[in-house]
C-alpha cells in the first residue's frame, strides 16, 4: 500500500534539501511529493512504499523532523485529458468520501488521494485496478 508521511520544516533555505538528504540516506525513494509554506512552517507530504514507511519515520524524527502523519493512501492512474479530476472527485463524492489530500506523484499522470475512508473510495473507484501497470511502468516497481 502507498503511505503518505506529513512532515513539518522550518520556512528556511536547505530544510527540503535536508529531507530529500535524511531519506536518501535511509534508503527511502520519494515517490511523490507536496509541499506548502506559511507563517514560517513549511507542510512537506511525501510517497513512500509502505515497506519502508516505519524507517522513513524513524529517519525524519531521529534528524529531529517533525513526522505529524503516516498513513495509507491511493494512487490512481488519471487519464491525462481536461476533466478527468473533476469526474473521480465526483465519483468519491457520489460514494459519500471526502478528500483530506491529493496531490500528484513523480512519472506520470497519477493522484495520490487521502480519504476519510480509504475502503469506501477503493470500492467507488475499482482500486487497486485488475490491469497490467502502465506503459512506462508503474513508479511502484522501481526498485527502493
Amino acid at each position: 500500500m502507498p503511505t503518505d508521511i506529513e512532515v513539518i520544516l522550518n520556512d528556511r533555505p536547505g530544510e527540503l534539501a535536508r529531507l530529500g538528504e535524511i531519506t536518501g540516506e535511509s534508503g527511502v525513494n520519494v515517490l511523490g511529493l507536496a509541499a506548502v509554506t506559511g507563517e514560517g512552517k513549511g507542510v512537506v507530504h511525501i510517497l513512500v512504499v509502505d515497506e519502508v514507511a516505519a524507517r522513513c519515520r524513524e529517519a525524519l524524527e531521529s534528524a529531529g523532523m517533525g513526522v505529524v502523519e503516516v498513513r495509507p493512501v491511493m494512487v490512481v492512474d488519471v487519464e491525462h485529458r481536461p476533466g478527468t479530476l473533476g469526474e473521480l472527485a465526483r465519483e468519491l463524492a457520489e460514494a459519500g468520501v471526502n478528500i483530506d489530500l491529493a496531490y500528484t506523484t513523480f512519472g506520470g499522470v497519477r493522484l495520490v488521494i487521502a480519504t476519510d475512508d480509504l475502503d469506501a473510495a477503493s470500492a467507488a473507484l475499482d482500486w487497486p485496478p485488475d490491469r497490467p501497470a502502465p506503459d512506462p511502468p508503474s513508479i511502484w516497481d522501481q526498485p527502493e
